[in-house]
């Protein structure tokens, strides 16, 4: 590619930021195309934001020189140029799909007013909008109702605990966290919420959100109990936001389908982040767009072995209220018939620590409360390489790792 080429971004967040940056500081401007009127930020610190621990500028990311605020509602492949709803007009040589995901909102009874938008007090958490309306809405006392026990739900439902709301979770699974966590640490984290004053409900399918006069008063469970709500927080997960690929007729299943140069089925046409689908996976999560970014950035700098191989995500999260609750998870923490499993658990400090080990090879882990290993099992586990035959494999949970 040549450095003289023009790179259009659609999308300014984490994943658009951090390859227009790249791309910048490789003598490849970058221009890039935004639709929130925000300052672009990292949608990963949005609990802190609404817990009042941040103020909103506090997790702004480093804005290119090169950004456009605009919507953009369609793509000319053939005159290669992106539409804009106020009907300019953007040119590019190679343009890069970074339009990420839209939370998921879920076929429930009364979510949606005759004209189609959310009642009062029914907010999804997903942009900085979201997080200010929330933030705008809840007081001490006021009533809310979380409904997802995954990642999202349960930052939402602590960042609302610690404004002083009467939070309820309601999850549809049998635990918490159920995709990152197996049962030792789903508990914990159950505990912990409920140290916080959050009501969980767990194995509970919420079926109906009932308004008066526009505003949601309640919702209903299948099986026909209430829960009294002033507010309402949809947290039921997110799917790639590939509207625009899919009308531009790119290929695109779960996610905009790519290749490792992070190309389309079109070759003028490129994917990062939440939106793409790689080789089978839509990871959703922070850790791969900026890989995607990164690596993205040095093929249309003119790298030829730069390539994506796919990325092996931890996931970390930490809880504050009373006291800091950390945790993180990575690979399979549940094990097979045949794998050795180390676990150490310490009920009254509230710490739990275990290992998957499979043909000598650490598979997954999950750590609670004491995450002084997480580095070293990380990268024994990103590495896919033989443990060392150097004693019991309890020594992969001291503080060095055994590693």
């Amino acid at each position: 590619m040549t450095s003289n080429s023009r790179v259009v971004v659609i999308g300014a967040g984490l994943a658009g930021v951090r390859l227009a940056r790249r791309l910048g500081e490789l003598g490849m401007p970058a221009l890039l195309v935004g639709d929130e009127e925000h300052r672009p930020y990292n949608r990963v610190l949005l609990a802190e934001v609404l817990a009042g621990r941040y103020a909103p500028e506090v997790i702004a990311l480093p804005a290119p020189a090169g950004l456009v605020r605009a919507r953009v509602t369609g793509i000319d492949r053939e005159r290669r140029t992106v539409a804009c709803a106020d009907g300019s007009e953007i040119a590019y040589d190679t343009l890069v799909l970074a339009t990420g995901s839209n939370p998921v909102l879920p076929p429930l009874r009364g979510l949606f007013t005759p004209d189609h938008v959310l009642p009062e007090g029914v907010h999804a958490f997903r942009t900085m909008d979201d997080c200010l309306g929330l933030s705008k809405a809840v007081r001490p006392g006021v009533r809310a109702v979380v409904i997802g026990g995954g990642l999202l739900g349960v930052s939402a439902a602590r960042a609302l605990a610690a404004r002083g709301a009467q939070v309820v979770l309601a999850q549809q699974s049998e635990r918490l966290m159920e995709r990152q966590l197996d049962p030792g640490a789903s508990g914990l984290v159950l505990r912990h919420l409920k140290d916080l004053g959050v009501e969980v409900h767990t194995e509970c399918r919420v079926r109906d959100v009932r308004c008066v006069g526009g505003a949601v008063r309640s919702v209903e469970m299948a099986d026909g109990y209430a829960l009294d709500a002033d507010l309402v927080v949809l947290a039921c997960g997110v799917h790639p936001r590939v509207g625009l690929a899919r009308d531009a007729g790119l290929a695109v299943r779960k996610g905009v389908l790519v290749d490792d140069e992070l190309r389309t089925s079109d070759p003028h046409i490129r994917a990062i982040g939440d939106c793409v689908q790689h080789d089978g996976n839509v990871y959703g999560l922070a850790a791969p767009a900026l890989e995607q970014a990164e690596v993205l950035a040095e093929v249309l700098a003119g790298d030829a072995d730069a390539r994506y191989r796919g990325t092996r995500a931890l996931t970390r999260l930490t809880l504050a209220g009373n006291g800091v609750f950390d945790l993180a998870a990575f690979g399979e923490t549940e094990a097979r018939p045949g794998d050795d499993v180390v676990q150490l658990a310490d009920a009254t400090r509230g710490t739990y620590r275990k290992v998957v080990v499979r043909d000598d090879r650490l598979v997954g882990g999950v750590l609670v409360g004491e995450l002084g290993t997480v580095g070293a099992l990380a990268r024994a586990w990103e590495g896919a390489e033989p443990l060392p035959d150097n004693g019991p494999l309890l020594h992969l949970l001291t503080n060095d790792g055994g590693l």
